[in-house]
């Protein structure tokens, strides 16, 4: 056979492969703590709309998993899914984060104002909706998310995932949901930490074999002006959207995407989670989080002034002037530099891409920023996640995790592989 007509076939197998996936387009808006500063309101001014409206209930059990209500108000990106037969549509928060789904329900509660002005599930009118009743509530800080457990066929990018079970929300806490672009959530974390052990979408879809792979990949645009923000990938990756080798990291406790960093270098000045660290890779935040005092040490060594909500802010003249932030993970170095890690919000004013929210005890946790240039390594999830040189177009593509089941095998001259693990 000619060099050509292998060429050929190896070009029609990857054109095969990308074909197979299965793709949910992701939209971009802006996140709630940029609406808010945007309009001078402070965290503060948050807390207490929500208590104002009566969304926030104190009552709360301790003993329910606690997910920070911070976090949902640096999401930025959405994409849409369908439940029921026929399909009723909703757009979530696909969130690496947390392993539930949940949406609004048609039954929740008269005052919550999050529920009225969102698509809410109506299980008379879906033919493959089955009763379960089981009650969940999910803790965002002081208040719960609560209502009740159903099953039904949840549909994403066209793939049916049938009998998987869901939270219809009755009662949502605070603001933050009422003025959130997404209705609900979809978790991608390990079952381990969904609430009432109900089984994640995607674990549910690796388990019916509906996958070409057992890997979800997400790519990140980085350009502004367009209508579609990003993309999801069940099933595989697409290699349009990186260039270079994929670099595996262990997982190293089986709940979110958790990995370990091994440290973090400002230039040649400062260098933070100098022992090693706990790192999550987390679709449902912008922002790139830290304990506050390394935090506040990172800013103070770029130059960077306090504003508001824990972010920072810099004088966009600075930016070529600024150091190479270089986070080293499983013995590869991923360097940011001034225009990656600064956002331009007004013409000379920047922000820092990175947080400390307070009264929250973390470790490094970097988000779906705008800044980002590297492919993140995935933190809590099925196996190895990769992460991967600059995309081939950096001006378009910044950001790319790939997060999947895959076991280790050792090749000649010790390189290691990821291998997918059915």
């Amino acid at each position: 056979m000619t060099q050509l007509g292998m060429l050929c076939i190896i070009g029609a197998l990857l054109i095969g492969q990308c074909a197979a996936l299965i793709r949910v387009p992701l939209h971009k808006t802006r996140s709630l703590r940029r609406l808010m500063s945007d309009n001078g309101m402070s965290l503060d001014d948050l807390r207490a709309l929500g208590m104002r409206v009566g969304s926030l209930d104190s009552s709360a059990s301790p003993e329910l998993p606690v997910e920070r209500l911070t976090n949902f108000m640096d999401a930025q990106y959405y994409g849409l899914i369908s439940i029921g037969t026929p399909p009723q549509n909703f757009s979530v928060l696909f969130d690496t984060g947390s392993s539930n789904l949940w949406v609004p329900s048609i039954h929740c509660s008269f005052l919550d104002v999050a529920c009225w002005v969102h698509h809410r599930y109506n299980s008379k009118k879906s033919s493959s909706y089955v009763k379960n009743g089981t009650e969940f509530s999910i803790r965002y800080g002081r208040g719960s998310l609560s209502g009740f457990i159903s099953q039904d066929t949840v549909s994403v990018a066209g793939l049916s995932v049938p009998a998987q079970q869901f939270g219809e929300a009755v009662k949502q806490p605070g603001i933050t949901f009422a003025v959130a672009r997404f209705d609900g959530v979809l978790g991608m974390a390990y079952p381990s930490i969904s609430v009432d052990n109900v089984t994640p979408v995607f674990d549910t879809a690796m388990a019916a074999k509906l996958l070409p792979q057992n890997i979800f990949s997400v790519y990140i645009s980085r350009d502004t002006s367009a209508e579609v923000g990003g993309e999801l990938i069940l099933g595989g990756i697409d290699p349009q959207y990186f260039s270079g080798d994929l670099h595996y990291v262990n997982v190293t406790r089986k709940a979110y995407w958790q990995i370990q960093m091994d440290r973090v270098d400002v230039g040649n000045q400062l260098t933070l989670c100098k022992a090693g660290c706990q790192s999550i890779v987390d679709t449902g935040t912008s922002l790139m989080v830290g304990p506050a005092e390394e935090i506040r040490a990172l800013h103070k060594a770029i130059g960077a002034l306090p504003l508001l909500m824990g972010e920072y802010f810099i004088d966009c003249k600075k930016i070529p002037s600024l150091p190479v932030i270089s986070f080293n993970i499983g013995g590869k170095t991923f360097n940011l530099t001034g225009e990656d890690y600064i956002l331009k919000v007004i013409t000379k004013c920047c922000h820092c891409v990175f947080a400390s929210p307070p009264s929250m005890c973390v470790s490094f946790c970097p988000g779906v920023s705008d800044g980002r240039v590297h492919l993140s390594v995935g933190l809590h999830g099925h196996g190895h996640p990769p992460s991967c040189r600059a995309p081939l177009d950096p001006g378009r593509r910044v950001h790319w995790e790939v997060l999947h089941r895959v076991r280790q095998e050792r090749r000649p001259g010790g390189l290691r592989r990821g291998q997918v693990d059915d």
